[in-house]
């Protein structure tokens, strides 16, 4: 018996759920090129416009010509270089904790947090929403697996009133496909009630949420005492690669000594770790980053307000149209693509059935007369949408 992929692609195909790779042919921008034309891109996650910043390239240059260009081998064998420990000591000053820890990617980086903590026995809690990879960790753990309502607290406690062994709730920052802030505070003390601890993939925030750009435990005004295990990339705002994790002493010696994706894994281009500690110092000091980014955030969330569109409760760069119908999400992109605009629809299974969506990301980089553009065609196309909804009625 063979593998009918054909099939399940057909599958797919037929539920308007088939993905395609677009293909950049430009450095990531405002204005990129994408299959040989040039497009007005809100669609990245690159929210300070750092991903090609002229300063981040020259120390990622600079970076390469005295460290070479390949991690050589894993950090515990020989790969542990100067840039990489410099960045490391940065990242655990610039979130407040004793030490941080580099990963290849976030998906490695919760992989091996999860499953270094965790294992039969104990118990791993996650809100439903959370990104694929903490959800992948969790079932991968082999620790009891039990998912809580979005953002409820309530709920949480009531699964953890049957949890055993060591508990660890775990959650997003930022949830990557709502855009909405987890409610730390009231799931901090739900976990310190049941002696739990918390874990927060804070991918998404870091760089724009906070007083300083720390993230969504500045901004709540938390710290170590309430969420014990901090996760953040560097491929968003930072503009970068890679991930780490920030924590005590003990937390971080336990994932050099236990965490499997670390250990048996190449590192990461010292260059890397040179560009991002240039990123991170543009981060701290350039505030006008985040300033204009809050002004494009409030003008658009008015402006789709004006037009009619459903918005989600978002105050981050992560805008998401909800549509419902995923041929209708597709058409919306590709009638704004005709017109210079790239704005990916995000249908099942990366959303629940039903929650199809258009996901604007909205970047430093981005100009407001850029983002009145995108206003006027997202009305242009909106009605145009609804007229071809009539017809076909």
């Amino acid at each position: 018996m063979s593998f009918d992929l054909a099939s399940r692609l057909a599958e797919r195909r037929a539920a308007q759920l088939y993905r395609q790779r677009p293909l950049l042919q430009s450095a990531q921008g405002a204005e990129v090129v994408v299959d040989g034309k040039r497009l007005t891109a809100f669609c990245s996650n690159d929210y300070l416009g750092l991903a090609n910043h002229p300063q981040v390239i020259e120390a990622w240059q600079a970076g390469a010509a005295r460290w070479g260009v390949g991690g050589g081998a894993s950090h515990l064998v020989i790969g542990h270089s100067q840039p990489h420990h410099e960045l490391e000591e940065a990242l655990a000053q610039f979130t407040g904790r004793p030490r941080a820890l580099l990963f290849t990617t976030g998906y490695m980086a919760n992989m091996g947090v999860v499953t270094a903590l965790v294992g039969q026995g104990d118990s791993v809690l996650q809100d439903r929403l959370n990104h694929a990879s903490l959800l992948d960790a969790g079932l991968l753990s082999g620790a009891r697996f039990s998912r809580y309502l979005h953002n409820d607290a309530s709920s949480l406690n009531n699964r953890l009133s049957k949890a055993s062994g060591n508990r660890l709730v775990v959650t997003d920052g930022v949830f990557s496909m709502d855009g909405d802030l987890a409610d730390l505070p009231a799931l901090c003390a739900e976990a310190k009630r049941a002696d739990a601890w918390v874990m927060v993939d804070d991918a998404h925030g870091f760089g724009t949420l906070g007083a300083t750009g720390a993230g969504i435990v500045e901004h709540y005004g938390l710290g170590q005492d309430e969420v014990q295990v901090l996760v953040g990339t560097l491929g968003k705002a930072f503009g970068t690669a890679g991930a780490f994790v920030a924590g005590s002493e003990e937390l971080i010696e336990t994932l050099v000594q236990f965490a499997r994706p670390y250990i048996y894994t190449t590192s990461q281009p010292p260059a890397l770790a040179c560009a991002t500690l240039k990123s991170l110092q543009l981060l701290r000091t350039e505030h006008w980053r985040r300033e204009h980014l809050a002004q494009l955030i409030a003008r658009f969330r008015q402006g789709a307000a004006e037009i009619g569109l459903q918005l989600m409760d978002s105050p981050t760069p992560i805008q998401p149209i909800l549509i419902g119908d995923s041929g209708r999400a597709l058409r919306l992109s590709q009638l704004l693509r005709e017109r210079g605009l790239l704005v990916t629809a995000i249908r099942p299974p990366t959303v629940p059935a039903g929650t199809a969506r258009l996901r604007v990301t909205l970047s430093a980089a981005h100009s407001l007369e850029q983002l009145e553009r995108l206003l006027s065609a997202l009305a242009e196309c909106w009605a145009l949408l609804a007229r071809e909804r009539d017809q076909h009625d």
